[in-house]
């Protein structure tokens, strides 16, 4: 789901429309602005903020705030309602598993930055003992036999 989309006919919501210091995630749009850049009534995003559909963040005195992002999100509702045909509940449960994919990319590249740092440790490791080798000896292969030979004293 992108951050910020631009629908035919509606203003492109972005981080340069917002206040500075302002990103995609800070609420920073009351709701009749919200409702006007998503292109619904304030009612509808009531209703939406009540079935957890789009969940804005609140002023202190309790008013909801919109971020650019929730507005991506109230376009996108809105696409897969009319668009789609999908109900409230399916489009409920694809934001819910959307959000999932992304916690669960999130980790994925955790931890391939914790495998990475693991395999660069491991091999200063293996560096620092190869470099704590004597250099006299030498190691031979098993397949290559050694044989000494010692000839038998004459008596």
């Amino acid at each position: 789901m992108p951050a910020c989309s631009e629908v035919p006919g509606e203003v492109a919501v972005t981080d340069s429309a917002l206040r500075p210091g302002a990103g995609v995630d800070s609420p920073v749009f009351v709701i009749s602005i919200a409702a006007q850049l998503s292109g619904m009534h304030a009612q509808t995003l009531r209703s939406y903020d009540r079935l957890g559909l789009v969940s804005p963040g609140r002023s202190p005195g309790g008013g909801r705030r919109y971020s650019a992002r929730d507005i991506a999100l109230l376009r996108e509702v809105q696409r897969l309602s009319q668009e789609e045909g999908v109900n409230l509940a399916g489009i409920k449960r694809i934001i819910e598993l959307e959000q999932l994919v992304d916690e669960l990319k999130a980790k994925l590249d955790e931890y391939a930055q914790e495998v990475l740092a693991a395999r660069a440790a491991a091999e200063q490791a293996a560096a620092s003992v190869h470099a704590s080798y004597r250099r006299d000896l030498v190691p031979v292969p098993r397949n290559q036999a050694l044989v000494v030979w010692r000839p038998e004293r004459q008596r």
